[in-house]
């Protein structure tokens, strides 16, 4: 029977679109709060709260993680899931307050859509008004929208990328999943292929591929600003894992990003990684750390093959 992010208890997944300015939000709800680790791959990140991830911060569990669009001005839709869960009376306990803590990574999509429209507080509360415990929606939707791999030769010769899913469960229940918001510097390939799925193509009105990778080692120069990318990946396991396990199964899943992202975690990138852990399963936290990365590539790959075309951006879809 096929398994999904959302069949470990108490998680949902809500995606708030803007189909004009080709931005928007995508959370992954956790209420009951689960223990959060992160690994940051890339060299751009653009993040909000992170740091209460930290084994030595004294938050021990995460309510919900933020993927916007936007760029640091996304961040600000992190106030809307907040607004969100305290009304439903989630998050740390301060005594006087409950305060939800909602790690947020922000991709750059503003040069796809407007520049001047970005996900905002309403937003998010949108996106967590969304959220369903049922078959999340994948592809050019939530923080995916506008986001675009292959562009060592800018826009104009990218392709679309988008939100990919992908989980597995294994003899005993233990479940590992992966959703992750691919808008990459680089190509994706599949890795079993060594195939170009989606990447930067000769000329903008081509449907071959200029192979990234390769031109880098042929010392083509980078013609373009390309400050532009991020790959975000939320790994959610019923595994027990405390904050320093848990920042070690992102590191593991971060590291397995390079079977798919050709190149990955570059200057250009600000590519991140968290992981949510209800604690249900004992299991040793490398074979999390192992399935985490097969799932988190699994989940890359649907990100653009699952992409649509967007105001010209072809897709994998579209070039088939």
């Amino acid at each position: 029977m096929p398994v999904s992010i959302t069949d470990i208890k108490g998680v949902s997944v809500g995606h708030a679109s803007d189909f004009e300015a080709l931005t928007g939000v995508t959370v992954v709800l956790a209420p009951p709060g689960m223990t959060g680790g992160v690994d940051v791959g890339g060299f751009a990140t653009s993040t909000r709260q992170i740091d209460a991830l930290s084994p030595s911060h004294i938050v021990p569990k995460v309510h919900a993680i933020c993927i916007a669009g936007g760029s640091a001005y996304g961040l600000d839709a992190t106030s809307g899931v907040m607004s969100y869960l305290e009304e439903r009376g989630c998050g740390f306990d301060v005594g006087v307050a409950r305060i939800p803590i909602v790690p947020t990574a922000a991709l750059f999509d503003l040069r796809v859509g407007s520049a001047k429209r970005r996900p905002d507080k309403a937003m998010g509360y949108l996106a967590c008004q969304q959220a369903s415990d049922g078959e999340a929606a994948e592809g050019s939707i939530g923080a995916g929208t506008g986001a675009t791999v292959g562009k060592f030769y800018g826009i104009d010769r990218a392709m679309k990328g988008g939100v990919g899913l992908a989980a597995h469960v294994q003899d005993g229940g233990f479940v590992v999943a992966a959703l992750a918001v691919v808008n990459a510097f680089g190509d994706v390939r599949d890795p079993v292929t060594g195939r170009i799925l989606a990447g930067a193509r000769k000329d903008k009105g081509s449907r071959e591929f200029a192979d990234t990778a390769e031109q880098m080692r042929r010392g083509v120069q980078r013609p373009v600003s390309a400050f532009q990318s991020t790959t975000v990946g939320v790994i959610v396991t019923n595994a027990k894992l405390d904050k320093q396990d848990a920042s070690t199964v992102a590191k593991m899943a971060s590291l397995a990003t390079a079977k798919s992202l050709s190149p990955g975690h570059t200057l250009y990138d600000g590519d991140i990684v968290f992981v949510l852990a209800s604690g249900e399963i004992e299991v040793d936290y490398h074979t999390v750390g192992l399935m985490a990365g097969e799932i988190l590539v699994e989940a890359i790959i649907r990100g653009v093959t699952e992409a649509q075309e967007v105001r010209g951006i072809p897709s994998f879809r579209s070039l088939r």
